[in-house]
């Protein structure tokens, strides 16, 4: 009766109605879209809080972006501090010769570390085709959202930085940071580091002598922060990160992002609800004395609050649907667009989904409440007498 009652006074100012659906529309669109876009930085945290959990990187500098090269003797020192299982060198650095791309992610990046982490690796990768091993010289494995970009296939070639390397596996989706990298040795990386430093620095080293980072593995029942500590007071020009470090500088970073657009979102979200709330006041002002004759007919207050509870409700959800449809495709053709340039910046999940829809239903009917209060508690004898 109620859901009748509401479709039917909805249908009566299509136009209103309308008006105030769009409002519900540009906040759950907003919501569905910023939303996405904080879910895929924060599975790309998530992923680097998982990844750092049990080890200490260590670089040059204090900071997980900026990575000079460092000697590769190096190690040695790390793996005289206390606590510290196995000490791999690593070389990270930009797919792209000349990087000038905007990116709202990790940038696409060559990643190379020691085949001696393996046995300690706790973060794992699974791949379609096999991963690296040993002596893999001029060979890689790519992320899946470089696949397109590179027009990789297993057992086909890639083309990096003017030279061929075979793609001998594809990794499988992991939703982080390894999805926009190239995985290649550790010789080959360290070649292709090297001939990016001045001529100072190439005039003084080989490429078999520089990294420009580690990552330390921890003995069992050692705490990686302390450990990191312990590396940075006994360790010279080096720079020790431990987990903490990690969620300290790049969780605190994100968590502002993620709150500028969520609040973005909940602005919009406030304007959808006042609509609601105006349309609600308005159709309850012409509809007085349609009200009083139906509770002088017997209809309670309950049924009343229901009907006009239930027509706000629905209000909300078709503008729900609407929003998240409307955001849904945005994100689908933004993330096509990108996807050639490997930088698929939003992740449109089931709990966004669900989230969205339902709290437009809410919110609906938060903003409805007070008018179909008031509705309910009309008094019967002064809404006959109007007009």
């Amino acid at each position: 009766m109620a859901m009748r009652e509401a479709l039917k006074n909805m249908m009566r100012r299509k136009t209103r109605t309308m008006l105030t659906v769009f409002g519900i529309t540009i906040g759950i669109f907003a919501f569905t879209v910023m939303g996405s876009m904080a879910e895929k930085i924060s599975l790309l945290v998530s992923g680097g809080t998982d990844y750092y959990k049990d080890k200490v990187t260590v670089s040059q500098t204090d900071s997980f972006i900026v990575q000079p090269p460092m000697s590769t003797s190096k190690a040695k020192e790390i793996a005289r501090v206390e606590g510290v299982s196995q000490v791999s060198g690593t070389v990270f650095t930009s797919l792209e010769e000349k990087f000038d791309e905007v990116s709202l992610g990790p940038p696409a990046a060559i990643v190379a570390t020691e085949f001696n982490s393996i046995p300690y690796e706790t973060f794992k990768i699974t791949y379609n085709g096999r991963a690296l091993k040993e002596g893999d010289n001029g060979k890689v494995t790519v992320g899946t959202d470089l696949v397109k970009k590179l027009d990789a296939k297993v057992g086909g070639s890639v083309e990096i930085r003017g030279k061929n390397y075979e793609v001998v596996g594809i990794m499988n989706k992991t939703l982080t940071t390894p999805d926009n990298e190239v995985f290649m040795t550790l010789h080959d990386a360290q070649q292709i580091y090297y001939d990016e430093q001045p001529e100072v620095i190439r005039a003084q080293t080989k490429p078999s002598d520089i990294v420009n980072g580690f990552t330390v593995y921890i003995k069992e029942g050692n705490d990686p922060n302390e450990v990191a500590k312990s590396i940075n007071e006994q360790v010279k020009e080096a720079h020790a990160f431990g987990p903490k470090d990690f969620e300290e500088q790049i969780g605190k970073a994100t968590g502002i992002f993620n709150a500028i657009l969520f609040g973005v979102a909940i602005i919009s979200l406030i304007v959808g609800g006042l609509s609601v709330i105006n349309t609600m006041t308005m159709s309850i002002s012409e509809r007085t004395r349609e009200i009083g004759i139906k509770k002088a007919m017997g209809a309670k207050t309950k049924n009343i609050l229901a009907e006009y509870l239930t027509e706000a409700g629905l209000i909300g959800l078709l503008g729900g649907l609407i929003g998240w449809g409307l955001g849904a495709l945005v994100i689908t053709l933004v993330n096509g667009a990108l996807e050639d340039s490997g930088n698929v910046i939003f992740l449109l999940s089931a709990r966004i989904s669900i989230f969205a829809i339902a709290f437009a239903v809410v919110l609906g009917i938060i903003a409805g409440f007070y008018p179909a209060f008031h509705a309910a508690k009309i008094n019967i004898v002064k809404a006959l007498r109007n007009e």
